[in-house]
This record gives structure tokens, C-alpha cells and sequence, in this order.
């Protein structure tokens, strides 16, 4: 009996101890297929040439949150060097993953293809899959994974040993991007977007710039791609990516990570640097571009006006409104306020006896602050559609109120609507429409009636904000004068 208990017992311990060693074994790995080719394959020697790209580089100051990266993937002795710059400006950062978006150069097929768990290996070891990541994204994007796309693909490999020196602690999620049209871009941004909220996330999108043109030709149209990603013109690009202008062969991983960061705040694009193949060793007859760039989210700033200053602007805007009715003239200021300097949006709303008589405003921060309040002054006093102009004996009983706003943020869902602290901006269809903040409250709607109202406001159906509808919120500073008695 006692032989036949240990028995059991051994039994189980080997069953325990196959089953522990057996799940230390990776069940995914996706060996590397560039090493010896595009990069060293010895460790050492690897592991020196990153180090010594990143060693030769030199970065301006950038402030705020790197969301995003746009690296180069050719042979390291092409585009190592200038790949360093964007893995210089993200070293030792916190982050938990790294997504990486590449295109497809092997194989045609619709959509994109997720790896989904176990680990990409190169010469410098393992590195993990960010499962959990990686199957979210799958779920909101509706996105597969080919296996037979992922092996023989380069654009993801290359940008691995980078991240494993400057992010050793980092996941990764490789995406490689098949056929680049809008649907594609859009939906994969839009996924990643649902997938990384609460999450410490860097976006790598791998592309080289123009092919195979002569080295003033691909300078050119470099030039212009770079203007268009730094600007933001995310329509722009798509357009040339659909209609296979050659500008970027990774040109619908750039644009999906530029749309996905965007729906998080309002980044900022900065070039880093940018260089040809001729620039290190091939002919100035066939050249390929190659980018380094950062995608940076400001920080979240802490605008304050003091009351004196809320004066100041209350008057400017009164003194603006009575020296266009009564003169049509534009008043000049001497503004020597640093704040009132600064470019934000505003809009102006008079009130008369406590009703609306005009309303009108910038939401984009185009202008110094003051301008904003004397151009929105003038409009709302004489512009708005919905009422006449003011009149010459309707300025004494007029109240002037002004919303200083902080920048659009593209939310994904109502969820992140605050009554009382969000204003809101519906956009669909090429109609728009804005409700200020403290018009929720004024009214007493609920978030879904607020979202209805924004949607009458811009001339569409009450429940337009509910399908393929861009929805963006704000805050804002609101003062104004006291009521007329």
C-alpha cells in the first residue's frame, strides 16, 4: 500500500513538474529571418552597433508624452543611424508595450495581421507578446492572424533589437498592415485607440520614404510627405497611400498611429531627422528616404486667468463691440499680458435681460487670445444668423460673457462626457455643431441630451452622435459681466 501511495505520489510530482516546465516553454516563436542580413547576427556585435548609433545622436528638448515613433526598416548600415534618433528620444521611458505597424511586402490580403502571443526572437534574445494587448486590439480592429505573413517580413524584425536596448522591460504587438486603403487605416487607429486607454503604450510605425528616385527627386517629394506629417494631414496622405503616389511604403502604419494618438489629445509631430541611402554609401540614382519622428502629446497644462485679467478681457470685448456699431471701427490694444498673448480659442456670448442675443466663437487656437475675443466680439454682435445685429440702444443693456477654451480632444464614446466640466463638438457629414459647457448646466440635460442638442445645434438628427459621428469634448474659463438691472 505504501509502495503503491509513493508511487502516486511520484507520479503526480513528475505530472507537476512536466506540466510547470512545459509552460516555461515558449509556445509561439517567430525566429529571426534578417539577422546576418539587415543586422549582425552575433550578439556583441549587435548589440555595439545600436549602442553606438544611439551614442552618436542628439536631440533637442521636447516636452510632453511620446505616444509614437516613426522608424525606418531598411539594412542597419542604411537606416540604423537615423532609427536611432526616434529609440534616443523614447530610452528608458516606462513604457509597459510597444505596438509596432508595418506594412505587408511579401503578401497581399485585406485588413492586418496580429500576432498574437508567444515571442519574436533576435540574436539579442526573447521578447514576449503583449497577449492581452494584442487579443483587445484584435477584438475592437475584427483583425486575424496570418502566420505566413509574419515569417518572412522584415519591417517588424528590425525595429525588435532597438527596443529590446533602449525598452529591455517592454512587450511588443506586431501588426503587419496588408492592403492600405481608408477603411483599413481608420479602423486599425480606431481599435488601438479602444485598446490602450490606462495603458503606458509607445505606437512604432516602421516605413522607409520614397523608393528608387533620383536623390534630388526623392529630397522633393520627401519633403512634401514630411510637411504633411508634421501638419497632421491625415486625409491628405491617406488620398496619396490610396491612390499609390509611393510616397511612404509604410504609409498606412504612419497615418493608423498618427490617427490613434490623436483621438488621446492633440499631438504634436517633431521631425528628428531625416536622411537618404546616398547618405551612407548608395547611388545618388536610386535613392530610398528614410524618417526618424516623435509623436508627443503636451502636457496637460494648468491655464488659469486672474481677475484681472478676465476684466481686461470683458472690456476689451465691450470696447471692440461699441466701436464697430457705433463706428465701424476696430479698436487698437496695447497688450503686454503674456496670457493674453497666447494663442487660444474663446467665444463671445451676449445676453440681454438674461436671453441670448448672440453667440460666436473659434475653437481652434489660431489667434492670440485677445484677437480671439475681439474677433468673436464682432461676430457674435453682428453675425450670428440667428438674430439681427446689435443696434446702437441695445449696447447699454447687453451682458457680455467669454469661454476660454482649452483644445479639442476626440473622445471614443459618452462615457468620458462630464456635465458641467465638457463642452461638446459634433462632426458628421460635413456639418458641425458646438454646445458650450455651461449650457448643459444652464438647461439641465443629462450627457445624452446634451449629445442631442449638439447634434440639432449642427442641423442633424437628435441621435446622429450615436453612428460614424466624430464627437470632441473641452473645458472651459467662462466669466462675464454682471446683469443689467
Amino acid at each position: 500500500m505504501k509502495r503503491i501511495s509513493s508511487m502516486i505520489f511520484i507520479f503526480i510530482f513528475l505530472l507537476i513538474l512536466f506540466s510547470f516546465s512545459f509552460s516555461l516553454l515558449p509556445q509561439s516563436i517567430r525566429k529571426p529571418a534578417f539577422s546576418g542580413k539587415f543586422y549582425p547576427d552575433n550578439p556583441s556585435e549587435l548589440k555595439r552597433m545600436i549602442e553606438e548609433f544611439l551614442k552618436n545622436v542628439q536631440l533637442p528638448e521636447i516636452k510632453g508624452e511620446i505616444r509614437g515613433i516613426i522608424s525606418p526598416h531598411a539594412a542597419y548600415i542604411y537606416s540604423g543611424a537615423i532609427a536611432a534618433y526616434s529609440y534616443k528620444l523614447v530610452e528608458g521611458k516606462d513604457y509597459e508595450t510597444v505596438i509596432i505597424i508595418a506594412p505587408s511586402h511579401n503578401f497581399g490580403f485585406y485588413g492586418c495581421s496580429i500576432y498574437p502571443s508567444g515571442y519574436y526572437k533576435t540574436p539579442l534574445g526573447l521578447i514576449e507578446i503583449d497577449e492581452d494587448l494584442a487579443k483587445e486590439i484584435m477584438k475592437n480592429s475584427g483583425y486575424g492572424y496570418i502566420k505566413k505573413v509574419h515569417i518572412p517580413e522584415h519591417a517588424i524584425e528590425v525595429q525588435i533589437p532597438f527596443i529590446q536596448i533602449v525598452l529591455p522591460k517592454a512587450k511588443i504587438v506586431p501588426i503587419i498592415m496588408g492592403y492600405q486603403n481608408k477603411k483599413t487605416i481608420k479602423n486599425l487607429a480606431n481599435a488601438i485607440a479602444d485598446s490602450i486607454k490606462g495603458r503606458k503604450v509607445l505606437i512604432v510605425a516602421s516605413s522607409d520614404m520614397s523608393h528608387y528616385h533620383s536623390k534630388a527627386e526623392a529630397n522633393k517629394i520627401d519633403k512634401q510627405t514630411i510637411s504633411l506629417i508634421e501638419n497632421y494631414k491625415s486625409s491628405t496622405l491617406i488620398r496619396k497611400i490610396e491612390r499609390g503616389a509611393g510616397i511612404m511604403c509604410g504609409g498606412g502604419p504612419v497615418v493608423s498611429m498618427l490617427l490613434a494618438i490623436k483621438s488621446l489629445g492633440n499631438p504634436e509631430v517633431k521631425i528628428l531627422k531625416y536622411a537618404d541611402s546616398s547618405d551612407f554609401g548608395g547611388p545618388q540614382s536610386r535613392v530610398v528616404g528614410y524618417l526618424s519622428a516623435g509623436v508627443v502629446l503636451p502636457k496637460k497644462e494648468n491655464f488659469t486667468l486672474t481677475p484681472e485679467e478676465k476684466k481686461e478681457l470683458l472690456q476689451i470685448a465691450r470696447k471692440t463691440i461699441e466701436s464697430f456699431i457705433l463706428r465701424r471701427e476696430i479698436p487698437n490694444f496695447n497688450i503686454k499680458n503674456n496670457k493674453l498673448l497666447e494663442k487660444r480659442g474663446a467665444f463671445v456670448t451676449i445676453k440681454e435681460k438674461g436671453k441670448l442675443r448672440g453667440c460666436i466663437g473659434f475653437t481652434s487656437p489660431i489667434f492670440p487670445l485677445y484677437q480671439t475675443v475681439m474677433r468673436a466680439a464682432i461676430f457674435a454682435s453682428t453675425r450670428d444668423p440667428r438674430f439681427p445685429p446689435l443696434s446702437p440702444h441695445e449696447l447699454r443693456k447687453i451682458e457680455i460673457e467669454i469661454s476660454v477654451l482649452t483644445p479639442l480632444r476626440k473622445i471614443n464614446g459618452p462615457e468620458e462626457i462630464i456635465v458641467g466640466k465638457h463642452g461638446i463638438l459634433i462632426s458628421k457629414g460635413g456639418r458641425s455643431g458646438l454646445l458650450l459647457p455651461q449650457v448643459a448646466v444652464e438647461y439641465k440635460w443629462d450627457r445624452i441630451e446634451f449629445l442631442n442638442q449638439t447634434c440639432y445645434k449642427a442641423g442633424l438628427p437628435k441621435n446622429c452622435w450615436k453612428k460614424d459621428a466624430d464627437i470632441y469634448i473641452f473645458e472651459a474659463i467662462v466669466f462675464g459681466e454682471k446683469q443689467k438691472k
